[in-house]
């Protein structure tokens, strides 16, 4: 423990808030093979941006790092098609995973130039409030006719704050129980003699199996807060402020505290077990927002997964792990499921945007066709990959591709890959057959009525209740103190501000509750 103890300053300088779509990274990957074909959107359509001669510049802020063949892609492929047929070509600014949200916040805070950004969904209101996107709605009427065929308009909703279009959501697609899956290996799992995951139980035993037939892997790479969260919970909770303060109870129909819910205590508690156990390695606290590069190095066993992970992943992970297999399993699977948002990702145009137009016409000749999609994922048809009988056929199964899929998935447009399993393609199409739709799903919390607090109490949240969460220190003895700080920091009047804002949307949106 005095070990553990030591190195907290380290947790809480490294540690960000564990928060939703905005704190929780992608992985490094780009294919994600995870979707659906569907027939193209019609290229008969007005051109938005036909090329008049001079051809503008759209800088885009990109999550991370330069590769030659991205750079070559870029400057030799993409931007010569782009020029010709949008007047535009594009710049990336690269920052690593590592780093990406705060040198966001700084560029932006320094009116660094970036004509389009990507973050999480849930994080928008708290993005306008910070000036850092900019009005869209004038813009995309101008600019985005075919992207309009296939964003629907309830897609777009999720990007709407205070009536006002300020992102544009762009994952498109099933999303029911978003990050509350679990990414493992399965291959380790058969090898443990398991043939499934459905319960917090289920994971300890797979690590401790694990742990005593493979001694050489280092264990989870992840402490998964929402799944295990899914896993203690009474009732679906859906986090509804700045990161993981407040979350609304589905079935109550109230905004709680997250850390006073007894889904957190007993999370805390089977953490702290897992590190008792020698189960966990304090890199899983020090270094949080590491989970996903940790999974890629082939040596570890589950990270949060999504709907579809285990394919964006697998290539990064087998280049370290031949044979390693991925499968994604839901905690708790009988419990209901919920749509909470317009899809994980928003893309955004800060106020420090030289050329926003020129952004719109990109994302426009992206969602034009089919094939412009295809193209911006993979390339040329013919060069990467071919197309055969409605798969995508790479002709390097290692390729991963140039732009990331799930920054841009549209369901008009994706196509499996050839490798993909037929019941992966099935569990994919009827994934949001039974879900519901969240009661908040378009609701988003405008924080300029209780910055200082919010500040005071993630600062809290941050030193004290991070480390309580990953079981990294005594549960018993910090988590007094720790509530008793979070109270006095406001987080009474923090909920309070959220529930005031939850009952005058719900009133105007005609619930009732």
């Amino acid at each position: 423990m005095k070990k553990k103890l030591s190195l907290l300053l380290a947790a809480t300088m490294l540690v960000s808030c564990l928060a939703g779509c905005g704190g929780t990274t992608e992985t490094a990957s780009s294919t994600d093979s995870s979707s659906e074909s569907t027939a193209t959107a019609s290229s008969d359509s007005s051109e938005a941006a036909a090329p008049s001669g001079d051809v503008s510049t759209v800088v885009i802020l990109y999550p991370g790092e330069e590769t030659d063949a991205m750079d070559n892609f870029i400057n030799n492929e993409l931007n010569p098609r782009l020029a010709d047929e949008a007047g535009i070509q594009v710049e990336l600014i690269y920052k690593g995973w590592d780093q990406y949200w705060d040198q966001k916040g700084v560029m932006l805070a320094a009116n660094q130039r970036i004509d389009l950004y990507w973050d999480g969904l849930p994080d928008l209101s708290s993005m306008v409030n910070a000036s850092q996107c900019q009005p869209l709605d004038d813009l995309i009427a101008e600019n985005c006719p075919d992207m309009l065929k296939v964003i629907p308009e309830s897609q777009l909703a999720g990007g709407v704050v205070n009536g006002v279009q300020y992102g544009i959501p762009s994952a498109y697609a099933p999303s029911s129980c978003m990050f509350q899956l679990v990414c493992l290996r399965q291959d380790i799992l058969d090898a443990v003699g398991m043939t499934d995951v459905k319960t917090a139980d289920d994971l300890k035993e797979f690590a401790q199996k694990a742990h005593d037939q493979f001694p050489e892997l280092k264990g989870p790479a992840d402490i998964i807060f929402k799944p295990l969260t899914r896993n203690f919970a009474d009732e679906q909770y859906t986090w509804c402020a700045y990161g993981d303060s407040v979350v609304y109870g589905e079935e109550t129909k109230k905004a709680y505290d997250y850390f006073e819910t007894d889904a957190f205590k007993e999370l805390s508690k089977f953490n702290q077990s897992m590190y008792e156990a020698g189960l966990y390695n304090d890199e899983l606290t020090t270094n949080y927002n590491e989970r996903d590069s940790r999974m890629q190095q082939g040596t570890y066993l589950w990270v949060e997964g999504s709907l579809g992970k285990e394919n964006e992943i697998i290539s990064s992970v087998r280049g370290n792990a031949p044979d390693a297999v991925l499968k994604s399993y839901l905690l708790n699977p009988t419990a209901d499921k919920y749509i909470t948002a317009c899809g994980g990702e928003v893309l955004c145009v800060p106020y420090s945007a030289e050329n926003p137009a020129g952004a719109m016409k990109f994302l426009n000749w992206l969602y034009k066709s089919q094939e412009n999609y295809l193209f911006a994922l993979y390339g040329p048809e013919g060069e990467n990959y071919t197309v055969q009988d409605g798969r995508i056929v790479l002709n390097d199964p290692a390729f991963e591709g140039y732009f990331y899929e799930w920054m841009f998935r549209n369901a008009n447009y994706t196509m499996f890959t050839s490798d993909i399993s037929d019941d992966f393609i099935k569990t994919y199409e009827s994934w949001d057959d039974n879900a519901k739709t969240s009661d908040v799903i378009a609701f988003h919390f405008d924080n300029s009525n209780v910055l200082e607090i919010e500040t005071d109490c993630n600062e809290v949240i941050k030193q004290e209740f991070t480390p309580i969460e990953c079981g990294y220190v005594d549960f018993d003895t910090n988590y007094p103190v720790a509530l008793e700080h979070l109270k006095a920091a406001g987080i009474d009047e923090y909920v309070a501000e959220v529930q005031r804002q939850l009952d005058e949307f719900f009133a105007a949106n005609g619930y009732n509750h």
